[in-house]
């Protein structure tokens, strides 16, 4: 068993105080300028507060940021974003990935608009889409309520500290419930936030400029990123489809999809390939139910989200069916990479009879 008697212990209450002390005043000169972070502590705009966490779960906050402002400009209160179409919604936060995220925010705020903002944890857990880290963020940044956070950079921060190689969330939970501020709830979790983003990174962390680098038993170790140990990652799932582009890369058919893959979004007609079938079998069965015919194959692209990679054939084909514009709708990654694939042709596709 390593003996750290030269390291302050955070569970001491002492070394707690010492330790809030020395990062909450790092953060208050180095803190990240952020727009959602405007108003004093414990009053800023729930709205606001609300959306960047939303939208910053599964988004870094450099590409987050614009997605950020966008939507913003989109929907400047909750107000508009509950009277606005889902569509609007979803083409406002195309590019942004997991868009069950958005839907959950559209459905939370027609909630919201109809019955008022919560003003607690347990009022934000019971809105469509908000999960512990995002109620007890709300809570804390915006009513000053006494509630840690648990994210990424918590969890690294934390795990380095006590020199923890496998911290469950439990673990990591009740560390953060037990080192928060509870004078300033906000800014400490901001700051162990900033930390983790900025300092206390997964890889090269910049010991050096850590304000609470003595607290930190892993730096005592002279092994930082040894702290926590990688997760083990599940299995990508491989996942085989065919499309069809009806029209060009302006005016498609367009169809709603439904399920958990790209459900909500508007798309290129497309199916899976199941067990046991050919994409050709597919490519059949898609111009069918299309009455669509003469198919060009425009080639093959793919797309990872999260656990599963798609890899799409994509074909030309001909339909008397209505287009619609793509450009006023919101379309996932995944079709904007096989429209792509149309823009490449350099001559005709299809050739008069």
């Amino acid at each position: 068993m390593t003996v750290f008697s030269d390291v302050p212990d955070p569970e001491e209450a002492g070394d707690r105080a010492a330790l809030r002390a020395a990062l909450l005043s790092w953060f208050d000169t180095s803190g990240r300028d952020l727009p959602w972070r405007a108003g004093m502590e414990g009053k800023r705009d729930p709205y606001r507060v609300w959306v960047s966490e939303i939208l910053l779960q599964q988004t870094q906050v450099a590409r987050g940021l614009t997605y950020y402002d966008r939507f913003l400009k989109a929907f400047p209160t909750v107000q508009a974003l509950a009277q606005a179409p889902e569509g609007d919604v979803l083409k406002a936060w195309e590019g942004c990935g997991y868009y069950a995220r958005a839907r959950n925010l559209h459905r939370a705020a027609r909630q919201v608009a109809a019955q008022g903002f919560p003003d607690s944890y347990e009022g934000w857990r019971a809105l469509p889409g908000v999960g512990p880290y995002t109620a007890a963020a709300v809570a804390s940044l915006a009513y000053g309520e006494a509630r840690a956070v648990n994210d990424g950079n918590v969890r690294r921060v934390l795990a380095r500290l006590y020199a923890q190689a496998v911290p469950s969330e439990a673990w990591v939970q009740a560390q953060a419930d037990t080192l928060l501020d509870s004078q300033r709830p906000g800014a400490w979790n901001e700051a162990l936030m900033d930390l983790g983003a900025t300092v206390c990174t997964p890889r090269s962390p910049r010991c050096g400029a850590c304000p609470v680098s003595g607290h930190c038993r892993a730096f005592a170790q002279g092994r930082p990123a040894a702290y926590p140990a990688p997760k083990v990652r599940a299995a990508v799932q491989e996942v085989q489809a065919v499309a069809v582009l009806i029209g060009d890369h302006i005016r498609a058919v367009l169809e709603r999809r439904t399920g958990s893959l790209l459900g909500g979004l508007m798309g290129l007609p497309m199916e899976v390939v199941g067990p046991g079938e050919t994409a050709e079998q597919v490519l059949h069965r898609l111009c069918e139910r299309l009455h669509a015919g003469r198919t060009v194959l425009l080639g093959q692209v793919s797309h990872t989200m999260t656990h599963r990679r798609i890899t799409l054939q994509v074909y030309a084909a001909q339909a008397a069916l209505p287009v619609q514009s793509v450009e006023d709708s919101a379309l996932s990654r995944l079709d904007h990479k096989a429209l792509d694939l149309y823009t490449r042709q350099q001559t005709s596709l299809f050739t008069p009879d």
